[in-house]
């Protein structure tokens, strides 16, 4: 896998980086014009500004443990590329395993992950990344549009199709969770109670954060539920897995 630390990789993903960097350069400087028209004070844009940046901490701690997953298949700079530009976890890791384990029967982080297994989920990621920059600037106004048509003809409608939308993308998740694994050295197959007891854990956190942003008016925790939630189950599944739980 050595084509993946090789000088012409760095050299792409330096380009990337460097125009997302210059892209999000434009926009700061651009909103700070924007928002010095409209009569806002230099204070109260740099004040925003630090507090955007303090806020974006917490939830990039959830990137973080994906680009540790993602680099023990693409390496640091193509795992680095794909959470850092476009990617998101909950896309990336489902779409590598697919391909990896699915179509070449070899399991994730393997001795046996040859290149073309590489750039095959490599082209799979990217090209599943693609409807969605096209649907919506092309349809989502449509689709925006009939949402409300709708909501209008029945209100109740549109809460259930959205919910089972999501629960939909849920289910499909936890399925990772609760299928059986494969113990490479044994042979053993099993379900694995600690996948299991690690998202129950963190559905509960989840809860728990939620109880106390309602409860209690905490709104600025809305932007760490997650990261956090994530981190403390992380915890928590190596005390498990110390505990004897598999």
């Amino acid at each position: 896998m050595d084509f993946l630390n090789v000088w012409w990789v760095y050299v792409i993903v330096s380009i990337i980086f460097l125009y997302v960097l210059a892209q999000s350069t434009v926009f700061l400087l651009q909103a700070r014009k924007r928002a010095l028209s409209l009569n806002f004070t230099k204070e109260q844009i740099r004040k925003t500004i630090i507090s955007s940046m303090i806020f974006s901490i917490a939830p990039s701690l959830a990137i973080l443990f994906g680009l540790v997953i993602l680099t023990k298949i693409f390496g640091p700079m193509v795992a680095g590329l794909r959470l850092g530009t476009l990617g998101a976890l909950t896309y990336e890791l489902p779409a590598a395993t697919n391909v990896i384990k699915g179509v070449y029967n070899v399991d994730i982080g393997s001795s046996l992950i040859t290149p073309d297994m590489i750039v095959t989920a490599l082209w799979v990621m990217t090209l599943g990344c693609i409807p969605p920059l096209l649907i919506v600037p092309l349809f989502l106004k449509k689709i925006s549009k009939r949402f409300e048509q709708m909501k209008e003809k029945d209100s109740t409608w549109k809460n259930i199709m959205m919910d089972a939308l999501f629960l939909g993308m849920i289910s499909a998740f936890v399925g990772y969770v609760v299928a059986p694994v494969t113990n490479e050295t044994t042979g053993e197959t099993y379900i694995s109670l600690l996948a299991i007891l690690v998202l129950l854990t963190s559905g509960v956190l989840i809860i728990v954060f939620g109880f106390i942003i309602k409860k209690y008016k905490q709104e600025w925790l809305k932007n760490y539920a997650l990261p956090l939630s994530m981190i403390a189950s992380m915890a928590l599944a190596l005390v498990y897995a110390l505990l004897g739980v598999r």
